[in-house]
């Protein structure tokens, strides 16, 4: 073995070593950063994010890397060098907690906040209203206000959709709603009508693993992320709806062509089962559906969803349990779907967009994923079913939500209290 191949291994196995300790997974932390701790770490505006260059990261096949290059581990091709422009990163404005961000036609910004609010902002002017009308929530954990995501009619019916943690009967669960959005004619300020609760999770004990991430795909029917809220078991089961993907009609009805629609009921909306906790879900300019989600110490994972088909938590998992005990790893079991790409130590990946904008022309295509416990945005370039990191952006904060503007910016979200919202423009 070469001295430079020896001192790459010893330091993968290194990190490797340590990151169980501090492998993120947002159970593992508290509910949200003390506010003086947060503001303490946050960076000076705006400033440029250096290039860095690509890690190693796992996949379902190591690849052989080319003579002269390290051997990568980030998906089923050959390492590269990929040419990287730096960011100017700019702060724009700051919230409480935010959870999820969604552009409105007119290029103003809905944020929703963790504690039960949904923000309006005109990013031009930086001024901040508050929509009134959202549903109360159950607020704790990893539980509060979560995604929002518009109809895709939404000029002619401003329809919003909205996900987050309620109480009831058995625990706590996730939920989603539709209303319809009234805007002030001045000010950025508004009000929820008409709001209709069109799916719930089955309520358990716990505040954790809700994952109800949404988007809506080219036929206009609704996707759920739906976590199996710490308790495992459920996400093998088809008479419950945690641990899943689900595929709905906008209006919360069952697509008569799902895969298991012939089961009826809960299993009727099932699309794939398998899943620990997906907080990132995205469709591509094909058509195909993108996920991650994280693992538990190590094995945070990158998914092509697949029609019907089962991705194994928690019976396989290229991560362990937190105890250290093992977990059969997902080439043990072949009749379970393998990840493209995973993560030992963990990035705890949040928020994901497949970016298609004119302001980066060379990022088309590429995927852009946050990074809690990794502090960082990281790339992924995909080559038809297959996906691999190929850069990671230290951001120097924990990210929660990515997003890509009208003019082809990317957005960022840290998370956390009085924390930064981002904008991304080349240097």
């Amino acid at each position: 073995m070469r001295p430079s191949t020896y001192l790459l291994a010893c330091c993968l196995l290194l990190l490797t070593a340590c990151d169980l300790s501090g492998a993120e997974d947002d159970n593992k932390r508290s509910a949200q950063e003390a506010p003086e701790r947060a503001a303490s770490r946050l960076m000076a505006s705006p400033r440029v994010v250096p290039v860095n260059r690509p890690v190693a990261v796992h996949a379902s096949a190591v690849a052989q890397a080319a003579p002269g290059q390290p051997p990568s581990m980030g998906g089923n091709l050959p390492a590269r060098q990929i040419p990287n422009p730096a960011f100017k990163s700019t702060e724009v404005a700051r919230f409480d907690q935010p959870w999820a961000m969604t552009f409105l036609p007119d290029g103003r910004l809905l944020v929703t906040e963790k504690p039960g609010k949904l923000r309006l902002i005109d990013v031009a002017t930086k001024q901040i209203g508050e929509i009134i009308g959202v549903p109360a929530v159950a607020y704790g954990g990893q539980g509060g206000l979560g995604d929002v995501v518009l109809h895709p009619q939404f000029a002619s019916n401003r329809l919003i959709y909205l996900s987050y943690a309620e109480s009831g009967t058995g625990g706590r669960g996730a939920a989603v709603a539709r209303a319809v959005l009234n805007l002030d004619a001045s000010g950025n300020n508004g009000s929820l009508s008409n709001l209709q609760v069109i799916w719930r999770q089955i309520k358990v004990s716990g505040e954790n693993h809700y994952s109800h991430r949404l988007a809506f795909d080219r036929d206009g029917k609704l996707w759920i992320s739906s976590g199996e809220r710490q308790k495992g078991a459920p996400a093998q089961d088809m008479q419950s709806n945690l641990g899943k993907m689900l595929r709905l009609n906008a209006d919360g009805s069952t697509p008569a062509d799902n895969p298991f629609a012939n089961q009826g009921g809960i299993a009727a909306q099932v699309w794939s089962l398998g899943h620990r906790n997906v907080l990132g879900v995205v469709f591509n300019a094909q058509g195909q559906l993108w996920t991650h989600e994280m693992g538990p110490a190590g094995g945070d994972e990158l998914n092509l969803i697949e029609r019907g088909s089962n991705y194994g938590w928690p019976i396989v998992s290229n991560g362990s349990n937190y105890d250290g005990s093992d977990i059969p790893d997902h080439s043990t079991r072949p009749e379970f779907n393998a990840p493209e790409a995973w993560w030992t130590p963990v990035i705890a990946p949040a928020g994901f967009i497949i970016y298609d904008g004119d302001l980066f022309p060379y990022f088309r295509g590429n995927g852009f994923i946050g990074g809690l416990a990794s502090t960082a945005l990281i790339r992924i370039q995909f080559d038809g079913n297959t996906g691999r990191e190929v850069s990671r952006y230290p951001m120097g904060q924990r990210i929660r939500e990515v997003e890509q503007g009208p003019d082809g910016a990317i957005w960022l979200l840290e998370d956390g209290s009085n924390v930064r919202l981002l904008k991304l423009t080349p240097t």
